[in-house]
């Protein structure tokens, strides 16, 4: 259809307002190019509005995961190394030994491991089996927290199962599994408010089945509404949700809106591009800087942390260029 009195189409309004659009959605530092862009190596994070953190078992991945190019596995003090020349002041998910180290290159563990031995979010809170693992565990990791003056340990619902690593074992339900991790939060909890430490419990997506890393079929906290409500039930300011947007865009979506329903709840902010885990490129669907601008506006304080599986040939070239997208 044509506008008589002007000649303009509407294709040539709707291919007008689409230039338009891209042009105030890409990136500043970002150059053209279908992965984003490389950000210069003279980057350092600003730090204003976002306190950065990067997850360390994703930049240790090997030739298995086909990432091995220019950067093979990376040790917890090289991945430090790198963190700290770029202004991220946290490199997590390591456990106590490495705390020493992070201290003396003036970093922090934002947040720590449970202690549980394997695949930790497995053998959760959900399951009264675990709890006094569970408990032992992760009240040894507070204490080193504790110590170093470092913020968050992890806590996560577990898997359904009544033996939460066989499928054919029956199933915890949704109410028992909520009143279970109420239980054991509320424990771990009254002992982190002492050591001036949160327990962070984590929302996980179960859509993906492709990777043992990118979803979790079979985790109980799949719903952020569901882990959060179990947060509301503990009741304390040392226990939070774990927001991880990736996981939160898969299950449920609208995460603005979320970011903002659950400001006072968030303790902790986990990235990764969706589809596929990756970088914060191109080819995935989650705006982040409108998304990290969301968490600066309601006045969000703590780390937010870049989880992503590296693919590009150098992945510090893609962990730079995360950084500076988030760092609004």
């Amino acid at each position: 259809m044509t506008n008589e009195s002007n000649g303009v189409s509407r294709r040539g309004l709707l291919k007008g307002a689409a230039v338009a659009a891209a042009a105030t959605t890409i990136p500043a530092c970002s150059s053209t190019g279908s992965k984003g862009g490389k950000v210069s190596t003279d980057f350092k994070a600003s730090g204003k509005n976002i306190n950065h953190s990067v997850v360390h078992w994703c930049f240790n991945l090997g030739d298995e995961h086909k990432l091995n190019k220019k950067h093979g596995p990376m040790t917890e003090k090289e991945l430090m190394g790198h963190a700290k020349k770029m202004g991220v002041k946290s490199v997590e998910i390591i456990g106590p030994e490495h705390f020493k180290d992070l201290a003396n290159n003036g970093l922090v563990c934002a947040i720590a491991p449970n202690g549980m031995p394997g695949a930790p979010f497995v053998k959760g809170c959900n399951n009264t089996k675990y709890h006094k693992e569970i408990l032992t565990r992760t009240k040894e990791v507070i204490d080193a927290c504790s110590e170093y003056k470092f913020p968050n340990v992890i806590a996560f619902n577990g898997y359904k199962y009544n033996d939460a690593e066989d499928p054919n074992s029956g199933e915890i339900s949704l109410e028992e599994g909520a009143k279970n991790c109420v239980t054991a939060l509320k424990e771990l909890t009254r002992y982190a408010e002492k050591k001036n430490v949160t327990v962070c419990i984590e929302q996980l997506n179960t859509r993906d089945g492709t990777h043992p890393m990118k979803g979790h079929p079979g985790y109980q906290g799949d719903d952020m509404d569901y882990v959060a409500g179990i947060v509301k039930q503990v009741g304390s300011p040392n226990c939070k949700l774990l927001f991880d947007i990736y996981h939160v865009q898969i299950m449920n979506g609208d995460v603005i809106r979320r970011i903002h329903e659950y400001k006072d709840l968030i303790g902790h902010i986990h990235i990764a591009g969706n589809p596929g885990r990756s970088e914060l490129d191109y080819n995935q669907e989650i705006n982040y800087p409108a998304v990290m601008s969301a968490l600066a506006e309601v006045g969000y304080k703590g780390y937010s942390a870049q989880e992503f599986i590296p693919t590009w040939d150098d992945k510090i070239d893609a962990l730079r260029h995360a950084v500076a997208l988030c760092d609004v």
